[in-house]
């Protein structure tokens, strides 16, 4: 199975929801928020779930990583927790790990002893959780063999992913599509799994 989808954060300002779900699109990743504190909340996220619920769009929520110690990372996921609170999620909750200068100057095994901190706690609060990064994060910067009980939404631009280390649930092949009710350019995501089904048998994400 393909399913079509997009993310977005605040980066793409307004968005007529019923356009998007018109043109095709079938779920949508939103920007939950950044970083340790509850004022970091991306401030189109509450808006942004409203609509896509109103139109019934499928939803899931990423939360972008500034952590570099495993109390960093458990402080991101409660602040997380605290800015997901009561609702509902047809999609995992991910935890994007990027090249944030800290990030980037920690050893492989911290990287993904942090991926795994931040992943634990939500699965420990009911969420369906995974991974979000680049092909080339999977390949140089964590360690895939200890995350391999986690789902990956991994981003590898082009016609096809190339050489992944890990099954991965979502492919993120485009950060420059056009979709209609979103200004500007969006990222164009694809899913290989009933997300849905499997989060909503498990009673997870709200459900």
């Amino acid at each position: 199975m393909e399913v079509k989808g997009i993310d977005v954060s605040k980066h793409q300002g307004e968005i007529d929801w019923q356009k998007v779900k018109d043109s095709g699109v079938e779920f949508a990743i939103l920007r939950a928020g950044y970083g340790r504190e509850i004022s970091q909340v991306d401030p189109c996220f509450e808006k942004n779930y409203a609509a896509c619920k109103a139109v019934g769009l499928p939803v899931g929520a990423y939360w972008y990583s500034y952590a570099t110690d495993p109390y960093g990372a458990l402080k991101e996921a409660h602040t997380c927790l605290k800015a997901i609170q009561g609702k509902r999620f047809e999609y995992p909750v991910w935890f994007d790990q990027e090249y944030e200068p800290g990030i980037k100057a920690l050893t492989s095994q911290q990287r993904t002893d942090l991926v795994r901190v931040f992943c634990a706690e939500l699965e420990e609060h009911g969420y369906y959780t995974g991974l979000y990064c680049s092909r080339d994060w999977l390949e140089h910067w964590v360690l895939p063999d200890q995350l391999k009980a986690l789902d990956i939404w991994v981003a590898a631009y082009g016609s096809t992913p190339g050489a992944v280390p890990l099954p991965y649930g979502i492919w993120q092949h485009s950060s420059t599509g056009q979709v209609p009710g979103v200004q500007g350019p969006v990222d164009l995501d694809i899913a290989y799994k009933d997300y849905p089904a499997i989060i909503q048998r498990a009673g997870l994400n709200g459900f």
